[in-house]
C-alpha cells in the first residue's frame, strides 16, 4: 500500500515506510522531529521543473506529469527499490506540498504502483 502524506500530519501506525520526496526540506519541521525513514531527493522533481510547475500549477499540471515521469525514469533503480519497500512494509510519501491533487507525490505513487 501507498499513501501520499503531508509531512505535517502525525505518523499513523499503517504508513509503513515513511519517506520524504520532496528536493527542499519542509519549512517549520525539525529534521529531528521528522519522523521519517528517508529523505530521498533523488525522485524529486528538478529545481527547474518544480519552478515551472509552480508558475501555474493548474493550467500546467498535465504537462508537469509527463515531464515529471520522463525525469523519473532516471531513476529507475531507486524507484524499484521503492516499490520493492511497498510491497514488503507498506509506503508513506511524505510531502510538505499542499495540494494533494497536483502534488509530485501523487504522479510518483502512480509510478510507483505501475511497478508492482
Amino acid at each position: 500500500m501507498i499513501q501520499v502524506k503531508r509531512i505535517y500530519e502525525e505518523p499513523t501506525a499503517d504508513d509503513g515506510f515513511r519517506v520524504l520526496v520532496d528536493r527542499l526540506w519542509p519549512r517549520g519541521i525539525a529534521k529531528e522531529d521528522a519522523e521519517l525513514d528517508e529523505w530521498c531527493k533523488s525522485i524529486a522533481p528538478s529545481d527547474e521543473l518544480r519552478k515551472w510547475f509552480h508558475e501555474d500549477t493548474d493550467g500546467r499540471w498535465p504537462e508537469f506529469r509527463s515531464k515529471y515521469k520522463k525525469e523519473l525514469r532516471e531513476v529507475d533503480e531507486e524507484l524499484d527499490r521503492l516499490a520493492e519497500t511497498a510491497s514488503d512494509s507498506g509506503l508513506a510519501l511524505l510531502t510538505a506540498a499542499k495540494d494533494r491533487e497536483r502534488s509530485h507525490a501523487v504522479v510518483l505513487k502512480d509510478v510507483l504502483e505501475g511497478k508492482a
